[in-house]
């Protein structure tokens, strides 16, 4: 979903009054025009490119008209859930990719599985596909994407005789990693409980976070290869000083690049321009390349965060929002929101899209090995809960990481069973 980022997934917070919402009656006029009405988030635009692309769609199909309301995240999961329960739904909503589920379960979306060729589902991001579908059926429209990359000092690696573009993989990272920890620098920033870094880790060896069978989800954190992800973690995150009983927010990790002393961290392209801002004498001294995978010829996996359209199935105009997605989630259009918004694009086939974009570039290749959280409405509990953030910290100060991990997928499997 849209991030703190991607600080993560799904993002449920205090409510907000359901507002701003068109009724069915608002949504058409005496002259045979129909107006969609639309929900797009906080930031997922600029002004510049709505406009642009409200303009160019209203040109291209003359008896539409497009509204588009900007959103916030905060409250925005329940929002929704008010919108699709009643009969005063927009058209078009852009959801978190890890709350479509949520949705879908309610049934409150309208099945779009038999729209897929004609939205090119051929070779959308799988981390965007597949959590837009639930039991079978597609009901999320994948509309863009973003991951974690590794920033880096250019300066440093130079310092260092270290090519950044050499390194493809986990072996040669560490070894870089481990050349630049000395002098006072640290090699990488990792804080212990970045688990959606770690979750990346176990989906390399093959792992996940839970697993399904016979319609309930256990936890996986205690498979061999769940384990395998986690030794890399903490083999990783002792080439730095991050603290082992936090998250990257606390303290923001940005804030603790900006003072000079770290040459990496784990991030989106966007936390460049945070550093930059609290230290403007790093400008054009930073750079990304994607997560290493375990072989040069894979990238790393990481999570994919970002957005999909979904529409309500009590949409006034359900035609006409497909319409509209066509064209938002078409070459033309990803193109330009990929170059304006330094986002990954829904296709695997855009990806030369962001080339000219260093930080959006090694996101794209990333991307193409992206992966999603348990796609079932039970994980919003998880992540409510989080019991991997205390299996991490725990295995970290010296917890026996089996035990640790047995105890931290009992947590999961109650928590994502909860409801059942």
């Amino acid at each position: 979903m849209k991030y703190r980022l991607l600080a993560g997934g799904s993002v449920l917070v205090m409510a907000a009054a359901l507002s701003a919402c068109s009724s069915p009656s608002d949504s058409g006029s005496g002259d045979g025009r129909t107006t969609v009405d639309v929900w797009l988030m906080r930031d997922s635009v600029s002004d510049t490119f709505q406009k642009e692309f409200t303009a160019d769609f209203e040109k291209r199909h003359p008896k539409i008209d497009v509204k588009i309301q900007i959103q916030e995240w905060d409250g925005i999961g329940q929002k929704i859930t008010a919108a699709l329960a009643s009969n005063d739904a927009p058209d078009v909503i852009e959801a978190g990719n890890t709350q479509v589920a949520q949705f879908a379960e309610s049934g409150g979306l309208l099945d779009l599985s038999d729209r897929k060729d004609e939205l090119n589902g051929a070779d959308w991001l799988s981390g965007l596909a597949e959590p837009g579908a639930y039991e079978g059926k597609q009901y999320g429209i994948p509309y863009y994407a973003a991951n974690r990359v590794v920033i880096y000092r250019t300066d440093l690696f130079e310092k260092a005789g270290i090519d950044a573009k050499e390194i493809k993989t986990r072996d040669q990272w560490i070894d870089a990693t481990t050349r630049l920890n000395q002098g006072g620098t640290q090699g990488i920033y990792l804080p212990g409980q970045m688990w959606y870094a770690l979750a990346g880790f176990i989906w390399d060896e093959g792992g996940d976070l839970a697993t399904e069978s016979g319609g309930k989800w256990s936890g996986a954190l205690d498979t061999p290869e769940a384990l395998r992800g986690m030794a890399f973690y903490e083999q990783l995150q002792a080439l730095g000083k991050g603290p082992k009983d936090s998250d990257e927010d606390d303290p923001p990790q940005a804030e603790v690049m900006a003072q000079g002393k770290v040459a990496q961290v784990i991030s989106t392209p966007g936390g460049a321009n945070v550093i930059v801002e609290k230290n403007p004498e790093l400008k054009g001294k930073l750079a990304f390349f994607p997560i290493p995978g375990k072989t040069a010829d894979t990238p790393g996996s990481v999570f994919t965060g970002g957005s999909d359209l979904v529409v309500p199935a009590a949409a006034a105009h359900p035609d006409e929002a497909v319409t509209f997605i066509k064209e938002l989630t078409g070459d033309t259009w990803q193109k330009k929101l990929a170059v304006a918004m330094s986002y990954v694009p829904n296709r695997t086939s855009l990806a030369s899209a962001v080339a000219g974009d260093p930080g959006a570039a090694a996101m794209a290749v990333g991307a193409a090995n992206g992966h999603a959280t348990p796609n079932t409405p039970g994980w919003a509990a998880v992540e409510a809960e989080n019991p991997i953030k205390d299996y991490m910290t725990a295995v970290l100060t010296g917890g026996d990481p089996a035990r640790e991990a047995a105890k931290a997928s009992q947590d999961i499997t109650r928590a994502m069973n909860a409801g059942s």
